[in-house]
């Protein structure tokens, strides 16, 4: 207790506790500078280093689980506020409602950080250990957890504001995205050790040649050890970015994606069918692209509602080009069931792929016989109980490619694209995001299909309602793309690869393992009472 006493009166800038509290509110908030559309990379690392500092100087346990709530509500907050849009601007949803309902479900998140916090005050050890093994595996396992509770919400995650710039990408394809979680906190994490060490030497060094800092001693700060590993986690990312884990293979192929930006408030209405189905077909005519992509659900008709006339020249169309184009579109069976789908028409034969991740009460209603008189009195949206689709389908054979779809939210769940490798040639994602009105939410979006493509070595083609429409190439990088909210098509030569990444090959199963073998060390640490790297 005497020692910790005295740690307390040496540590710099001491913050109260309630301040801390609105300190990591702060640190949460402007951590979300660090993602898409900002794209400060080093700004994560920052916050969660500093972070880390208000955890050391916290009291208990609950103290420290305080902070990491305070940091995720100032996360969420400020980091998926868009979804108070979607709820009110396009699902009717009343504001005051729609702000309490936003306010809940970042409340709700910010329980993973704080489950952080409170595990980093529990399991208290030397600042090396704790902040440099516990804190990055606990962070990468909270957000795995946070990536399927409840179907999952893998937003946001601290990996995904390292895509696609930052040294750290490199783990991608490895580790997958919770490795670049891992390695973004770690390097938080050997940040905040580094600090604190240097300051008990600078410390110990400034007694000893009384009040005088030595060249010796400064020498020492800079070459702490954790300032060492940081730098080599570092180095080890920029050189695996170096590493062409798969290959081209055939011949490159044309596309256009279209981007119809039909609003979000006009969509659905029977009025504006006809000219939605103008706007399609008159983009789609105009490309004569191998491959021609539209957005989800960009026909809002069912298919077997959409006129045979209307789809007989698309195909004809796409047979012209010696290719074929693919729609999203609703398509409803015969015994009722609906899916949100992508069906290809042209030279190959026709076929589908059905969304299986769909998104609570926006496409299925959670515990219906609960929820659903709450829901369908609240909510204007169209089409709220689609069925899944398969979770084992295979890709679609077209344009001499094979394409593996994913529809909308299902690109942010790395696990389940790769179910459909390394057999695919091609990513395509198709969205309509217009749900979030001109917020940050599209570019974040973006930025979760450019891990994709890192994470599986393979072009990654998005078409979306109003944006953002991209071509990413295997290393992250958007080669083109169209502005947001504005009608075009999107035409570029793709090429399509062949084998696998690590990450296709072994999932999160790595990253978890290596979040593993880190408690593992971590234990041992403690049971030692060793302190390594200091």
């Amino acid at each position: 207790m005497r020692d910790e006493a005295e740690k307390s009166k040496r540590q710099p800038f001491s913050i109260p506790p309630r301040a801390s509290l609105v300190v990591a509110f702060v640190l949460g908030a402007v951590t979300v500078a660090g993602y898409a559309p900002f794209d400060l990379y080093l700004q994560p690392v920052i916050t969660v280093a500093g972070l880390c500092y208000l955890w050391h100087g916290a009291r208990t346990p609950r103290a420290a689980g305080a902070i990491g709530y305070a940091f995720g509500l100032g996360w969420f907050l400020f980091g998926v506020s868009w979804i108070y849009v979607s709820m009110h601007d396009f699902g009717a949803m009343p504001a005051a409602l729609a702000a309490v309902a936003t306010l809940l479900f970042c409340a709700f998140l910010a329980l993973f950080p704080a489950a952080a916090g409170y595990a980093c005050g529990r399991w208290v050890a030397a600042p090396a250990a704790r902040y440099g093994l516990l804190v990055p595996a606990v962070w990468t396992l909270t957000e795995w957890t946070r990536s399927w509770i409840f179907t999952g919400f893998p937003w946001l995650a601290l990996g995904y504001s390292q895509v696609p710039d930052s040294p750290l990408a490199g783990y991608a394809p490895v580790l997958g995205i919770h490795g670049v979680t891992l390695a973004t906190a770690a390097s938080a994490g050997l940040l905040a050790s580094w600090w604190l060490g240097s300051v008990d030497k600078a410390e110990g060094e400034r007694r000893k040649a009384e009040g005088k800092l030595r060249a010796q001693a400064l020498f020492r700060v800079i070459l702490h050890p954790s300032s060492l590993i940081l730098l080599a986690l570092w180095a080890g990312g920029w050189g695996l970015r170096h590493v062409e884990w798969t290959r081209p293979v055939g011949a490159p192929v044309t596309v256009t994606l279209l981007q119809g930006n039909i609003p979000q408030d006009l969509k659905w209405r029977e009025d504006r069918v006809e000219a939605t189905l103008k706007t399609y077909s008159a983009l789609a005519w105009m490309s004569s692209s191998r491959l021609i992509i539209l957005p989800e659900t960009a026909l809002p008709l069912f298919l077997g509602d959409v006129p045979k006339d209307y789809l007989s020249v698309l195909a004809e169309h796409a047979r012209r080009n010696g290719g074929d184009i693919l729609i999203g579109v609703p398509e409803r069976q015969p015994n009722g069931e609906y899916f949100n789908s992508v069906v290809s028409f042209g030279t190959a034969a026709t076929q589908t792929y059905r969304k299986s991740h769909l998104v609570p009460f926006g496409e299925f209603i959670p515990l219906r016989p609960v929820l659903e008189w709450i829901v369908v009195g609240i909510f204007r949206i169209p089409l709220q109980d689609f069925s899944r689709g398969s979770e084992d389908q295979r890709p679609l054979e077209v344009a001499g490619q094979r394409v593996a779809i994913n529809i909308c939210y299902e690109d942010a769940f790395g696990e389940e694209i790769i179910r459909q490798l390394p057999e695919a040639t091609l990513l395509v994602n198709v969205s309509n995001v217009a749900w979030f009105g001109r917020s940050i939410a599209p570019s974040q979006h973006l930025q979760i299909s450019q891990a994709r493509a890192l994470e599986t070595g393979r072009y990654m083609l998005r078409a979306t309602n109003t944006g953002v429409t991209a071509v990413i190439g295997p290393d992250g990088q958007v080669l083109d793309g169209a502005p947001e909210f504005k009608t075009a098509a999107v035409t570029h030569a793709v090429q399509g690869y062949e084998g696998a990444t690590p990450y296709v090959r072994m999932g999160n199963s790595a990253a978890l393992a290596f979040c593993a073998l880190l408690l593992a060390a971590y234990a041992w640490v403690r049971r030692r009472n060793a302190r390594p790297f200091s």
